[in-house]
């Protein structure tokens, strides 16, 4: 099983701090790698009225020096808010300061503003994204090369390889993530596009990246009360919710659950999406969901008071991580 924590650092006005949530975010890194937390997911989106953090990368880098084993995770980083170039070095330094810790999950996008805000056209974003991901594996061999007129050499570069995962639901998103790079991340999204970049896998003669990992619920936080923690959480739960569903919204694309503005609350709880649960039913859970799985928690979700993400998280080492299968965790990619 893949334990990962999840950073988004959205710090909406009814919750905690933003300078707080910072700083708990680096201590909760360094208590996560002490216990053998496996990944911290982190991502990225801009013009956010919550702070939703627009520099994965730096926050990376400073994660990075408060630990030593643990992955860090773009997931996923937006393609089109870069400098391809200025990108592959900064990763290149990245992956340097980290030991080689840092795995690159490439995303497309989906809202005009951040397109806008970037001078990037969303209509070119695929082949956009498709191009970056050649791009950094040409950069990372510290070759000569040529960019669009400009010539360009990276230096330094990776010691240890950085894996790309092209990050996306939509069919091609699936065969383009064998063919332009080393994996497709998807977690919490179903295997449907997974199976889809298995079988383009199969075609190209690639390593057979296994069956789709089961998942863990899209938040899951651990309490001795459950009924006592929804009460607080579910504003934190609809300002995610709302938020999301005003994204899509903006992109004029459907808006799919969990992310509805029209859902109540007993339908959030009803849904399976979200889930407070004991440490005995979390034990359960792990042992259902089993080895080349992943779990994931969310200690600073939208705010939360510190203090709560703290005792959730000491539930959690107490009870619930010695019963975590340590055998296979899911790896999502072909290569590496």
């Amino acid at each position: 099983m893949e334990t990962v924590l999840i950073f988004d650092m959205r710090a909406p006005d009814f919750g905690a701090p933003r300078k707080d949530v910072f700083a708990a975010a680096l201590d909760i890194a360094t208590w996560a790698d002490d216990i053998g937390i496996d990944v911290i997911g982190l991502g990225e989106h801009h013009q956010a009225n919550d702070g939703y953090n627009p520099s994965p990368l730096v926050l990376a880098g400073a994660l990075a020096g408060r630990t030593k084993r643990i992955i860090l995770r773009s997931a996923v980083l937006l393609a089109s808010c870069y400098d391809p170039v200025r990108l592959a070095e900064d990763i290149a330094v990245l992956q340097i300061v980290s030991g080689g810790r840092y795995e690159l999950g490439l995303g497309f996008g989906y809202r005009p503003s951040e397109f806008a805000m970037y001078g990037r056209n969303a209509d070119d974003r695929f082949d956009h994204t498709c191009r970056v991901a050649r791009l950094l594996k040409q950069a990372w061999t510290g070759e000569p090369f040529d960019y669009d007129g400009r010539p360009c050499r990276v230096s330094p570069v990776p010691d240890t390889e950085v894996p790309i995962m092209l990050g996306g639901v939509a069919p091609k998103v699936a065969r383009a993530a064998a063919h332009v790079a080393d994996g497709l991340l998807v977690p919490l999204f179903g295997p449907k596009a997974w199976n889809i970049y298995r079988a383009e896998c199969a075609l190209l003669g690639h390593n057979d990246p296994g069956e789709y990992p089961r998942q863990g619920p899209t938040f899951l936080w651990i309490s001795e009360e459950p009924e006592r923690e929804w009460q607080w959480l579910m504003p934190h739960i609809r300002h995610v919710m709302h938020s999301y569903a005003a994204w899509t919204a903006e992109a004029q694309h459907e808006t799919v659950s969990p992310y509805s503005t029209n859902i109540s609350d007993d339908t959030i709880r009803e849904s399976g999406e979200y889930q407070i649960l004991t440490p005995d039913e979390a034990v359960a859970l792990v042992q259902t969901l089993g080895d080349s799985s992943s779990l994931y928690l969310s200690p600073l979700f939208a705010g939360a008071p510190i203090e709560k993400g703290w005792e959730m998280l000491r539930l959690y080492e107490r009870h619930v991580h010695p019963h975590v299968p340590r055998t296979t965790k899911p790896r999502w990619r072909h290569r590496l």
